[in-house]
C-alpha cells in the first residue's frame, strides 16, 4: 500500500519538484477552507495569485495541469459556473481558432522564414541594430497580424538557429539523431558560446515580442480587443489609427528608445552579442543551404513566398476571421509542397495546441473574476471620477486589470459600461471617444509587464522555445520592466496632455469628423462627469 501511495506522489506532476507539488496540492485545499471562512470574493483573488504561480513557475512544471486543477476545483467548488466558462471560450473563439490553425500555418512557412531571417542576422553585424530591427519588425508585422501570429513566426525563427548551432555544438551531423533540448554532448569549447548564444536570442525575442504590443496597440486589426472597441465605437481601420496616434505614437517612439538604451548599456539582462563562432556556424548552414537547394527546393520556397503575401494580405483587409486564413495556408501550402500524409500534418500542431488548452483554462479563471465581480470595485471607482483625471484613470486602471487578467476581457468590462453611459446621456460622443482611446491604450501598454498581461508573451513563455534559451516568468518580467516604466509613463502622459488637443487639431484640420450625437445630454468641462448614485456610470 504504501508503495502504491509513493507512486501516486512519483505521478503527480511527475518531474516537477517535491516543494512545488506540495504547494499545488496546498493551494488545492486551502480554497474550499477559504470558501467556508471568508467567503468567494476574497477566496477568487487568491486563485488568481495562486493561477500566476503556476505561471511563473513554468520552467518548474507546464502550467496547463497545476493551473487546470485550480480551476477544475473553482468550478466544482462554486466560485465559477461551467456555463460561464463555456461562454468566455466561445467570446474567444476566434483567439482559439487562431491558435489551432495560425500557428500551424507558420509552421509550414518555417523554411522561408529560416532563410529570410538567416539573411537579416548574418547581414547585420551591430546588436544595436539588429536589436531594433526585430522590434521594428515586429510592430510592423503587428499593425496589420496578430501578435500571436507574429510572435509565432519570430519563435520558429529563434528555434530553427538554435537547432541548427545546438547539432554543430554537440559534434552531431546533419543526419545523426540529435536532442536540442540536452546539454551533455556540447563540447568544452563551445558552452560559454551557447550560453551566450541563449543570452542573444532571448534578447531579440524580447525585443520583438515588445514590438508586437508596439504595433498592436495602432491598428483596428492588431490585438482582439481592438476590434471589439472599434466596433462598439463604429471606427474604420484609417479613424482607428487616427484617434489613436496621440497615444500610440509617442509611446511607438518611446519604446524604439528603450530598446536602443537596454542595448547600448547592457541593461535589465539585455546585450548580449552573437559569438563568432556561432555566426561562422550559422554562415556555414546558409552556404549549404544555398548549394543544395534544388528545384524543387525553391518552388517550395515560392509558394511559401506567396503564402506568405496572401497572409497579410487577408489579415490586413480582414478578408476572414484570423484562424480560418491561418487554415487556407495551411491547405494552400501542403497541397502545393507535397505534404500531405497525417502525421506530416500532426506535428505542426505540437506547438500550439498545449497553450490553447493553457488558454482555455485561463479563461476559466476569468468566470470567476466576471461571476465572482472582483473588478468591480476598482471599475465603480474609476467611473465615479470627475474632471481631468478619469480619463487617465481609465488608461491605469485597464493597465494594472490587464497585467493580471485577459485584456479582452477587461476591454470588454470598461467599453460596454461607457458605451452604456453614452447611450443614456451621461456623456458626450466626445467624451466617449476620448475614453475609448484611453481603454484600448491602457489594455496594450502596461499589460507587457508580465507574461499573463499579453497573450503573445504568454504564448512565448509556455512555448517549447522558452526553456532552451532559459527565458522564465521572473526574467520575462525583468527584461520587460524597462519597456513597462518608459511605456507606460509616456501613454499616461499622452492621455492626459496631448489626447484631447490633438484630437480637437484632427476635428479642426478634417482628419477626422464629429460623430453624429445619438442621445442628447451636454457635459462642459474634461473627461466623464461624476456619476452620482443610481447613474449608469456608478451601477
Amino acid at each position: 500500500m504504501t508503495a502504491i501511495f509513493s507512486a501516486f506522489g512519483q505521478n503527480f506532476l511527475d518531474h516537477a519538484p517535491g516543494w512545488y507539488k506540495a504547494t499545488i496540492v496546498a493551494f488545492l485545499l486551502l480554497n474550499p477552507c477559504l470558501l467556508y471562512a471568508v467567503g468567494p470574493f476574497v477566496t477568487g483573488w487568491v486563485l488568481i495569485v495562486e493561477f500566476i504561480f503556476t505561471l511563473a513557475m513554468a520552467l518548474k512544471s507546464y502550467p496547463l495541469q497545476p493551473g487546470g486543477l485550480l480551476a477544475l476545483e473553482a468550478v466544482l467548488i462554486g466560485l465559477a459556473k461551467p456555463q460561464t466558462v463555456y461562454h468566455e471560450a466561445l467570446n474567444n473563439f476566434q483567439v482559439i481558432l487562431l491558435l489551432i490553425f495560425m500557428v500551424a500555418g507558420i509552421y509550414f512557412l518555417k523554411d522561408l522564414l529560416l532563410v529570410v531571417f538567416a539573411k537579416i542576422l548574418l547581414q547585420v553585424r551591430s546588436k544595436i541594430k539588429l536589436a531594433l530591427l526585430f522590434s521594428f519588425l515586429g510592430a510592423f508585422l503587428s499593425a496589420f497580424l496578430d501578435a500571436l501570429t507574429v510572435t509565432a513566426v519570430i519563435i520558429a525563427v529563434a528555434v530553427g538557429f538554435f537547432k541548427v548551432y545546438h547539432r554543430v555544438a554537440s559534434g552531431k551531423g546533419v543526419r545523426d539523431d540529435h536532442d536540442h533540448t540536452m546539454d551533455q554532448d556540447v563540447g568544452t569549447l563551445h558552452r560559454a558560446d551557447l550560453e551566450e548564444f541563449r543570452g542573444f536570442l532571448r534578447n531579440l525575442l524580447m525585443h520583438g515580442a515588445v514590438g508586437t504590443a508596439l504595433g498592436g496597440v495602432c491598428t483596428l486589426v492588431g490585438e482582439p480587443q481592438n476590434l471589439l472597441i472599434g466596433e462598439k465605437a463604429t471606427w474604420n481601420f484609417v479613424e482607428f489609427f487616427i484617434r489613436m496616434s496621440p497615444v500610440t505614437l509617442p509611446v511607438l517612439s518611446m519604446g524604439f528608445l528603450t530598446c536602443v538604451l537596454v542595448e547600448r548599456f547592457r541593461w535589465f539582462g539585455y546585450g548580449f552579442g552573437l559569438p563568432s563562432a556561432v555566426r561562422e556556424i550559422l554562415l556555414q548552414f546558409d552556404q549549404e543551404t544555398s548549394r543544395q537547394m534544388d528545384h524543387r527546393h525553391r518552388a517550395r520556397l515560392i509558394v511559401q513566398g506567396f503564402a506568405m503575401v496572401w497572409l497579410i494580405v487577408a489579415l490586413a483587409f480582414h478578408l476572414a476571421e484570423v484562424g480560418i486564413i491561418g487554415l487556407s495556408v495551411i491547405v494552400g501550402v501542403t497541397a502545393l509542397n507535397g505534404i500531405i500524409e497525417e502525421h506530416q500534418l500532426g506535428e505542426a500542431f505540437k506547438e500550439a495546441l498545449p497553450f490553447t488548452a493553457l488558454l482555455v483554462v485561463f479563461f476559466a479563471v476569468v468566470a470567476v473574476i466576471q461571476e465572482q465581480q472582483l473588478f468591480a470595485g476598482i471599475i465603480h471607482a474609476v467611473l465615479a471620477m470627475d474632471g481631468e483625471h478619469q480619463i487617465g484613470m481609465f488608461y491605469l486602471a485597464n493597465g494594472i486589470l490587464s497585467s493580471i487578467s485577459d485584456n479582452v476581457f477587461v476591454a470588454t468590462v470598461y467599453i460596454e459600461q461607457v458605451l452604456r453611459a453614452f447611450h443614456e446621456g451621461v456623456i458626450t460622443r466626445d467624451q466617449f471617444d476620448l475614453i475609448a482611446v484611453a481603454i484600448n491604450t491602457g489594455t496594450n501598454i502596461p499589460s507587457v509587464a508580465t507574461p499573463n498581461g499579453q497573450a503573445a508573451f504568454l504564448f512565448l513563455l509556455t512555448s517549447t522555445l522558452a526553456p532552451l534559451i532559459r527565458l522564465s516568468y521572473g526574467r520575462m518580467v525583468w527584461m520587460a520592466f524597462p519597456y513597462t516604466v518608459i511605456m507606460t509613463f509616456t501613454g499616461l502622459l499622452a492621455v492626459y496632455v496631448l489626447l484631447e488637443p490633438v484630437t480637437q487639431t484632427y476635428y479642426a484640420q478634417g482628419f477626422l469628423t464629429h460623430h453624429v450625437p445619438e442621445v442628447a445630454g451636454q457635459f462642459s468641462g474634461h473627461g466623464l462627469p461624476s456619476a452620482s448614485v443610481g447613474s449608469p456610470v456608478a451601477h
